[in-house]
């Protein structure tokens, strides 16, 4: 008795162009910057901001603040380094671009890149978006006035993580169970 043939069916991902790709990238770009949560619950009332008990109930704030505000201490530190730049026009929209390029390129990218019907391998695509930044930083020497204004806005971002009390704030339902708020029904 002969015993049937197996054969393994392999999955490929279909390239696309490069536009979709960028086109795609800002679609999840803009999702993202959809989770940002909305400045008057940010900023709050005066009332949730005290100061911490102990250095371990700052780091716990540190790290629900960051999680449930995250985006928009993103755009805080990038709105920071953006100003930091502001001086010279130039300087500034060689950031914006390198910037974008690591944002379309890179961090929001779901696809292969295919550059005229060739596969780019990310690796390639991560060394290329190295060396432009490299270029740029060399060439403008901006690196000074940038890391001052990251600095600006990872300090602001930290003095309000630390004094924004997170009562009430709950990232999802684990946290709210654990807090009491929703029972277990199983």
């Amino acid at each position: 008795m002969q015993s049937p043939t197996t054969t393994t069916t392999t999955y490929t991902t279909i390239p696309i162009s490069g536009t979709d790709v960028i086109f795609r990238s800002f679609q999840n770009l803009f999702s993202f910057l959809s989770l940002c949560r909305p400045w008057p619950e940010f900023i709050s009332n005066a009332g949730s901001f005290d100061w911490p008990d102990s250095l371990t109930v700052a780091t716990t704030r540190i790290r629900v603040n960051s999680k449930y505000f995250g985006v928009n201490y993103g755009i805080i530190i990038t709105a920071c380094a953006a100003v930091s730049l502001i001086g010279d026009p130039t300087t500034l929209l060689a950031f914006a671009s390198v910037f974008t390029l690591w944002l379309v390129l890179h961090v929001f990218r779901e696809d292969p890149m295919v550059v005229c019907g060739h596969h780019v391998h990310d690796h390639l695509v991560t060394l290329c978006l190295v060396l432009v930044t490299g270029i740029a930083i060399w060439k403008l020497g901006f690196v000074s006035n940038l890391l001052i204004g990251v600095a600006v806005g990872v300090l602001i971002s930290v003095v309000h993580e630390v004094f924004r009390n997170p009562q009430g704030v709950y990232l999802d339902e684990s946290d709210a169970a654990s807090e009491g708020l929703v029972s277990s029904h199983e």
